[in-house]
C-alpha cells in the first residue's frame, strides 16, 4: 500500500516553530515561484496540521500547489486535502479538475494516488464528479491502479451507496474477482466483503465453485493482508458437498505455515468450518487434524500479546475439537516469565486437554504452580487441581492427595482454595474421600475468606454424622454470626438445620439460636426467608423437613464453564477476530446492526439435520426420542437480531389473505398444495368443504382416471400402497405448563407456560412467578422469526405489578403473520421477555396441533387426487402404540383438534380412516389411520408436500389420542 511521505530526522525542524504571524508567512511561501520553497512551506503546513493547529485558512494556497510533477509534493497536498475537505467543501471542489487530470497521468503511482485521495474525501458534493475518473481507474491497464480503485469503491459506497449502485461499480467490482492480478482480486474481495457487511441480505459476493477456484488461485500469490481477505471470504462459503469441502481444505492448508499469525488463524477458521462437512472416517480428516496442531503450537512462540490472542482462539478450538491438540500438552505449560494473562489462559487450556493419558504430567505441573509467588495464579492452579479431579475420575485420588499436601504447607490462601475445591470433589464422588475431613477441620481457624468458610461449613453440615464435635465447630462460627458475609450466614443456617435433623437431641439449643438470629436479628431478606421456611418445616412436619434438607444432591458436572454449543459454533466462525478474544458474538459488542451477521457452521457430515430424506430404518418409528429445544444462554447468539433490546409493544399486523400466507409457506417448507395438479384445466369450483382460500390454486386432470370417478368407498384399495411405508423417529412432546425459564436464569423471574387453541385463535398461556425480592413491572414480549411466522397479536397484558412470591397468569393471543425463518426443530420458538430488571431469553417447543385450522376438511375427490399427486417418497408411516379407542372415538377426538375424517371404510375387519388437516400457512397434510379391533397399536401413514412436518403431525396424533 502507498505510504505517506516519510518524515526524516531533518524534517523534525518543521515541528519546532512557534512563531506568531506564521500563517501569513506560510501563505507567502506557498505562492513562491521556487519549487523548493513551496515544498518546504507545504511541509510546514502539514507539520502544523499534525500537531493540531488550524491551518485551514491556507486551503486555496495549498490547493494551488497541486499542479506539480513532484510526487512528494503532490502527496503532501493530497494529505492536507483529505484533512480539510470536510470543513471546506466549497473550496474542495476547486481540486476536482486536478483529480480528474491526475487520473489520466502517465505515471501509475500518480493515478493511484489521485483515486485513493478521492475515496478519502468524504464530501457529498464532490462524489458525483469522481465517478468518471473512478470508472477509468477500475479498468486501468496497471494492476496497482485497479487494486487502489477497488478499495475506493467501498469508500464511496460508505458515503453514497445509491450512487455506487446506479453507476454499476458493484458489477465492475465483481468482474475484478476474475482479474489476472492476485492483489486486485484480494482488494476486490475486501471491498465487496466490506459492502456486504453493511447490506447483509444483498448477496453481493455470489460465491460459486468457479469464483472459489479463482480466489484459491489468487491466494498463493497475493500479500499477507490479501490472503486474509480471501480466506475470510472463503469462510463464508458453503460447499455443496464433502468433496468440494475437502478440495478447498487441501488448497488452504499450505497457508498454515505462513509467517503472519493473522493468515494462520484465518486459515484455521476456514479449515475448522469445512471440517464439519468431512466424515471422521476419511483418512484425510485424520491428516488434517495432524496438520492443524503445529501452526497453533508455533503461534505460542510469538510475543505475549500475540500468544494471548492465539490462546483465546485455541481455547475455542479445544472445546470444539480437543483431539487436535491432545498430544501437545507440554506447550501449554507455564514459563516463569509469562505475563499473568498468558499464564491463566494456558492453565484453562491445560484443564480442557487433561485426560487419563496425561493427568500425571498435568498434576505434577499444577502442584509446582501452587508454590509460585503470584497469588492469583496460585489460586487458579489449586482450583485447576480440583477441576482435574472432577474431569478425570481415575485421577481423583491423586488430586485429593495433592490437595492435602498443599493444605499441609499451611499457606493461608492455598489452604482456602483447596477447601473450596475439595467441597466440589465431595459433591462429585460422594462417600469416597470423606476420610480427609479431619485434616480439613484442623485448618478451621485459619479460614478468613467467605467462600472458604462457606465451603467448610457445608462440609461440616453435610457430614455431621461423621464428625464427633460438629456442633462445637458450627457453634464457633455462630459466635460472630452478624459479622459474617451473607454466603456464610446462609450456609451456616442450613448446616445447623442438617446437624439438628441428624442429631436432634444434642443440638436443639443450637438450632433455636441460629433460627432466632436469622429471623429476628437479621435484616437480610434472603436469610430471614430461609430461616422462616426451616422454622415452619421443623415445627410442622419434621419428616418433610428431612426430605427437603437432606435430599439427595445431584452430582456436579465435569465442565461447568464450557461455552454453550450454539455460541461456540458461532465463535468458531469468527476465529481470528475480536469476537474470538472476547468469547462473545459480535452482536454483543458491536453497536448498531452494521457488521453483525450471525454465522453458523455447516451441517455436520452424516448428521441427519434435514428430515427431507425419509430413508430411515422402520424400527426408528418405534420409540420417540427426546428432543429438547436449545436454550439461548445470552443476548448474543441466535437472538441478536431479535430485539436490539427495544421491546416496545408488538405492532398489530392486519390479517392477510391465506393465499399470501400460503406463498410464504412455499419458500419455507417446499410447497403447500398450490402446485397440486398443474394448471391444465379450470378450477374445481367452490365445493372445497369450506376452504375457499385455496380454491383458486386447484385444477383437475383433463381426463379423470376411472379410479377417481369411483366413490371413495370402493376406489381406495389400490390407491394406498402401504407395504413400503417408511418409519421415522419423532421428537417428544413438551408437556403443558412446563417451566420455560427458571428463576435462576432470569434474576428471580420464573416463566412457565403452554399453548392452546381457542375459538380459532392461538394463545400462549403463561404463568409469571416472582421469586426475587423486588417488584417486577413493565412486561413486554417478543418472538424471534420462526417456522410458521408465530408472533404476538397484542401486547403482553400484566396489569398489576408482580410483587415478590406472587404469580400472575396471562394469556397472550398469537397470530401467524410474523416473519418466517425455518427453525430446527421446526416448532422451536425463541422468545424474549423484558421487565424493569432486564431482558431474558428462552426457547420452547409449541405443539404443531396449535396450527391446525378449522377449515381443514378436504373434499373427497380432491383428497383422492391429492393423495395420488403427492410423490410416494413423501409418504411416511408411524406406529401409535398403546391406544385403546374405537374408530368413532378416534374420529371425534381428532375432529375436536381440527383433524377431519374425510372418509371411513372397513377392509378385512380393520377400520381405515382417511383424514386431512391444514396448517396456518396453507400446507395440507393427508393421513390414513388403520385401526385393528383388539390391537392397541395403530398404523398412521402421512403424505404431505412438506415432509418436514410429518413427524410433528405424528406427535400431535399421539398426544391427542393418548390424553
Amino acid at each position: 500500500m502507498e505510504t505517506c511521505p516519510r518524515i526524516t530526522m531533518t524534517d523534525s525542524k518543521y515541528f519546532t516553530t512557534t512563531k506568531k504571524g506564521e500563517i501569513f508567512e506560510l501563505k507567502a511561501e506557498l505562492n513562491s515561484d521556487k519549487k523548493e520553497k513551496k515544498k518546504e512551506a507545504v511541509k510546514k503546513v502539514i507539520a502544523s496540521m499534525t500537531v493540531g493547529k488550524d491551518v485551514s485558512a491556507l486551503f486555496p494556497d495549498v490547493v494551488n500547489c497541486m499542479q506539480t510533477d513532484n510526487l512528494e509534493l503532490k502527496k503532501l497536498v493530497y494529505l492536507y486535502l483529505m484533512n480539510y475537505a470536510k470543513s471546506q467543501p466549497d473550496m474542495a471542489i476547486m481540486a476536482v479538475n486536478t483529480f480528474v487530470k491526475d487520473c489520466e497521468d502517465p505515471n501509475p503511482l500518480i493515478r493511484a494516488l489521485a483515486v485513493r485521495t478521492m475515496g478519502c474525501i468524504r464530501v457529498d458534493k464532490i462524489t458525483e464528479y469522481l465517478c468518471e475518473p473512478l470508472r477509468k481507474c477500475l479498468k486501468d491497464e496497471d494492476p496497482y491502479v485497479r487494486k487502489t480503485a477497488a478499495v475506493c469503491v467501498a469508500k464511496l459506497h460508505d458515503i453514497n451507496a445509491q450512487l455506487v449502485e446506479d453507476q454499476g461499480f458493484l458489477d465492475t467490482l465483481k468482474d475484478l474477482i476474475s482479474d489476472s492480478n492476485p492483489m486486485v482480486v484480494a482488494n476486490a474481495v475486501a471491498a465487496l466483503s466490506e459492502i456486504a457487511e453493511s447490506h447483509p441480505n444483498s448477496n453481493l459476493l455470489d460465491l460459486n465453485p468457479q469464483t472459489i477456484n479463482k480466489l484459491l488461485t489468487a491466494l498463493n500469490e497475493c500479500t499477507e493482508w490479501g490472503q486474509i481477505f480471501i480466506l475470510d471470504c472463503l469462510a463464508n462459503y458453503s460447499p455443496k458437498d464433502d468433496r468440494e469441502a475437502q478440495s478447498i481444505c487441501e488448497r488452504v492448508t499450505p497457508r498454515l505455515s505462513h509467517a503472519n499469525s493473522a493468515v494462520v488463524l484465518s486459515a484455521v477458521k476456514v479449515l475448522m468450518k469445512f471440517m464439519e462437512m468431512l466424515s471422521k472416517d476419511l483418512d484425510y480428516y485424520g491428516t488434517l487434524l495432524k496438520k492443524l496442531a503445529p501452526p497453533l503450537v508455533t503461534l505460542l512462540s510469538a510475543e505475549p500479546e500475540l500468544q494471548y490472542v492465539a490462546l483465546r482462539n485455541i481455547n475455542l478450538i479445544v472445546q470444539k475439537r480437543p483431539e487436535i491438540l491432545k498430544h501437545e500438552m507440554k506447550v501449554f505449560f507455564v514459563k516463569y516469565n509469562d505475563p499473568i494473562y498468558v499464564k491463566l489462559e494456558k492453565l484453562d487450556i491445560m484443564i480442557r486437554l487433561a485426560s487419563q493419558a496425561n493427568i500425571a504430567q498435568v498434576l505434577a505441573e499444577l502442584k509446582e504452580y501452587a508454590t509460585e509467588v503470584d497469588v492469583d495464579f496460585v489460586r487458579k492452579a489449586v482450583r485447576a487441581i480440583g477441576r482435574c479431579a472432577i474431569k478425570v475420575e481415575q485421577s481423583a485420588e491423586r488430586c485429593v492427595s495433592t490437595l492435602l499436601d498443599l493444605i499441609q504447607t499451611k499457606v493461608n490462601y492455598v489452604v482456602q482454595e483447596a477447601i473450596v475445591v475439595i467441597k466440589d470433589i465431595f459433591r462429585k464422588y460422594p462417600n469416597k474421600y470423606e476420610s480427609v475431613i479431619a485434616t480439613l477441620c484442623e485448618n478451621l481457624d485459619s479460614l478468613d475468606e467467605p467462600e472458604a468458610r462457606a465451603a467448610m461449613i457445608w462440609i461440616v453440615g453435610e457430614y455431621a454424622e461423621r464428625i464427633d464435635n460438629a456442633d462445637e465447630l458450627l457453634e464457633s462460627f455462630l459466635e460472630g454470626f452478624h459479622d459474617e458475609s451473607t454466603q456464610v450466614q446462609l450456609q451456616l443456617l442450613t448446616a445447623i438445620v442438617k446437624l439438628f435433623l441428624k442429631k436432634p437431641t444434642e443440638t436443639q439449643e443450637l438450632v433455636q439460636q441460629v433460627l432466632s438470629l436469622a429471623t429476628q436479628d437479621s435484616d437480610n431478606p434472603d436469610l430471614r426467608d430461609r430461616g422462616y421456611i426451616y422454622w415452619r418445616l421443623l415445627s410442622t412436619d419434621p419428616v418433610a423437613a428431612k426430605e427437603v434438607v437432606l435430599a439427595e444432591k445431584p452430582l456436579i458436572s465435569e465442565e461447568t464453564d464450557l461455552i454453550e454449543p450454539t455460541l461456540l459454533d458461532e465463535l468458531i466462525c469468527h476465529i481470528g477476530t475480536l469476537a474470538s478474544v472476547y468469547h462473545k458474538p459480535p452482536s454483543a459488542f458491536v453497536e448498531g446492526s452494521r457488521g453483525v451477521q450471525h454465522k453458523r457452521l455447516p451441517p455436520r457430515s452424516g448428521s441427519n439435520e434435514s428430515t427431507e430424506s425419509p430413508d430411515v430404518a422402520p424400527s426408528a418409528a418405534a420409540q420417540p426420542t427426546e428432543q429438547q429445544p436449545a436454550v439461548i444462554p445470552s443476548q448474543g447468539d441466535l437472538l441478536g437480531d431479535l430485539l436490539n433490546l427495544d421491546l416496545g409493544p408488538p405492532v398489530s399486523v392486519p390479517p392477510i389473505p391465506s393465499s399470501t400466507v400460503q406463498m410464504g409457506a412455499m419458500d419455507l417448507l417446499g410447497g403447500g398444495l398450490d402446485s397440486l395438479m398443474g394448471d391444465e384445466t379450470e378450477g374445481l369450483g367452490g365445493d372445497l368443504s369450506g376452504s375457499p382460500a385455496i380454491g383458486a390454486g386447484y385444477g383437475t386432470p383433463a381426463v379423470m382416471p376411472a379410479s377417481l370417478n369411483a366413490t371413495v368407498g370402493g376406489g381406495l384399495s389400490d390407491l394406498f400402497d402401504l407395504a413400503g411405508g417408511i418409519g421415522m423417529s419423532s421428537g417428544s412432546y413438551v408437556a403443558p405448563k412446563t417451566i420455560w425459564l427458571p428463576a435462576a436464569k432470569a434474576k428471580g423471574l420464573e416463566i412457565s407456560g403452554t399453548f392452546s387453541r381457542r375459538m380459532g385463535h392461538i394463545y400462549m398461556d403463561i404463568s409469571l412467578m416472582n421469586k426475587a425480592m423486588q417488584v417486577m413491572t413493565d412486561f413486554a414480549i417478543q418472538f424471534n422469526r420462526n417456522s410458521f411466522g408465530m408472533a404476538p397479536a397484542a401486547p403482553l397484558q400484566v396489569n398489576a405489578p408482580l410483587t415478590p412470591n406472587q404469580t400472575i397468569e396471562a394469556s397472550l393471543p398469537l397470530n401467524t403473520v410474523g416473519p418466517v425463518m425455518k427453525m430446527d426443530p421446526l416448532t422451536n420458538l425463541q422468545v424474549a421477555v423484558k421487565n424493569n430488571i432486564d431482558v431474558f431469553y428462552f426457547s420452547c417447543l409449541y405443539p404443531i396441533n396449535m396450527l391446525f385450522v378449522e377449515d381443514g376438511k378436504m373434499d373427497r375427490q380432491i383428497f383422492l387426487a391429492t393423495w395420488k399427486d403427492i410423490p410416494n417418497e413423501n409418504e411416511v408411516q408411524f406406529q401409535i402404540k398403546d391406544c385403546h379407542l374405537n374408530a368413532d372415538a378416534v374420529t371425534n377426538k381428532l375432529q375436536s383438534n381440527n383433524i377431519f375424517t374425510v372418509a371411513k371404510r372397513n377392509v378385512e375387519g380393520q377400520d381405515m380412516l382417511y383424514q386431512s388437516l391444514k396448517l396456518t400457512n396453507g400446507i395440507w397434510v393427508l393421513a390414513e389411520l388403520r385401526i385393528q379391533p383388539g390391537n392397541s397399536n395403530y398404523t398412521l401413514s402421512l403424505k404431505c408436500r412438506a415432509p418436514e412436518v410429518a413427524q410433528h403431525v405424528f406427535q400431535a396424533y399421539e398426544i391427542i389420542l393418548k390424553n
